[in-house]
């Protein structure tokens, strides 16, 4: 899934999934399975200078116009990071619908690169086993950046385990989701590292990585842990490093979190990352009840929609009147 808003990254959304063979979350990836003993390590880092060299003129560029990017979403009262309010209600039925949009709906059918799919709801994909987490620098990123978006990372991963319930942990030992923190000028790294960690992946894959245009913010591939299975076995995101901190923090959100199973948009689903209006920056509380949803053990990898259907509609309604009760409840 690439970082939402605008129709050029929607078409290459859907160009990735042509690419990888159906292997965008956005699509329920279903790749060759790779073994774990083939899935290398970080690499480890070489030896450089203390201080990187100064950004390229067209890294600086980017930096430049993602920073106006920034400042103008906000001044319009967009990336909020309140996480909603009394303006933003949620409903049981609204978290049901949403939950079915997000988790389940699939904009292209598998395997078939840009063919819409019919709209047909698809199944539940969700990771079964650990996920250990991994953030890479390129070469181009200072220690301060590291630090500050290694910390980011960290915070966020523990609120996902605390939210999911599921393991998931920063690790660099044996990572199975991979977030590449890559500027311009380590574009040429990209694709090389890419196809360390997942060796399948074809050339038209990488020219992507390779050719990415600045509406393309970030974005994040994950892969099934066997061919036309929907269960996760490891996943890649790739976020620019020029992004300010709004942005890169709305972007690690949004494609860890799809990268875990919310793999689509729907433009109703309010309040919400999980939309291409840039109203929320930042995981909001709807979208934690849809992550809960997703990894309550009531709920299994591979169920279809009409399987999830009456499970979905029980958790959204248990888990909107615990909100409601919280509220209520002086504390």
């Amino acid at each position: 899934m690439v970082r939402r808003g605008r129709p050029l990254e929607i078409a290459a959304a859907a160009l990735l999934a042509v690419a990888l063979a159906g292997c965008d979350a956005s699509v329920a990836p279903a790749p060759p399975a790779v073994k774990p003993e083939a899935r290398p390590a970080r690499p480890a880092p070489a030896a450089e200078p203390e201080t990187p060299p100064a950004p390229s003129q067209r890294s600086a560029e980017l930096a430049s116009y993602y920073a106006r990017l920034e400042r103008d979403l906000v001044g319009q009262g967009l990336l909020r990071t309140d996480g909603g309010g009394p303006d933003t209600p949620v409903t049981d039925t609204r978290l049901a619908r949403d939950f079915e949009r997000i988790a389940l709906a699939e904009e292209y059918e598998r395997g078939a690169g840009l063919r819409p799919s019919s709209g047909a709801l698809g199944r539940v994909k969700r990771w079964q086993i650990p996920v250990r987490v991994d953030a890479e620098f390129g070469a181009s990123v200072d220690a301060e950046a590291v630090r500050r978006e290694t910390g980011t990372l960290r915070r966020y991963v523990d609120r996902l385990a605390r939210v999911t319930g599921h393991p998931i942990t920063m690790s660099p030992t044996n990572p199975n989701f991979h977030v590449l923190f890559m500027s311009e000028d380590d574009r040429s790294n990209v694709a090389p590292r890419v196809k360390e960690l997942v060796p399948d992946i074809d050339g038209a894959s990488l020219a992507v990585l390779q050719t990415l245009p600045r509406e393309i913010h970030c974005l994040v591939i994950a892969f099934s842990d066997k061919p036309g299975g929907y269960s996760y076995g490891r996943a890649v995101a790739l976020v620019r490093a020029e992004h300010p901190n709004l942005l890169m923090k709305s972007c690690i959100h949004e494609e860890v979190a799809q990268g875990l199973g919310l793999a689509n948009d729907s433009p109703q689903a309010r309040p919400s990352i999980f939309n291409d209006d840039d109203e929320f920056a930042l995981l909001t509380t709807h979208d934690e009840m849809l992550l809960e949803i997703l990894y309550d053990p009531r709920l299994r990898a591979g169920m279809t929609a009409e399987e999830a259907r009456p499970i979905v509609r029980e958790i959204a309604t248990e888990l909107v009147g615990e909100r409601v009760a919280s509220v209520a409840t002086p504390h």
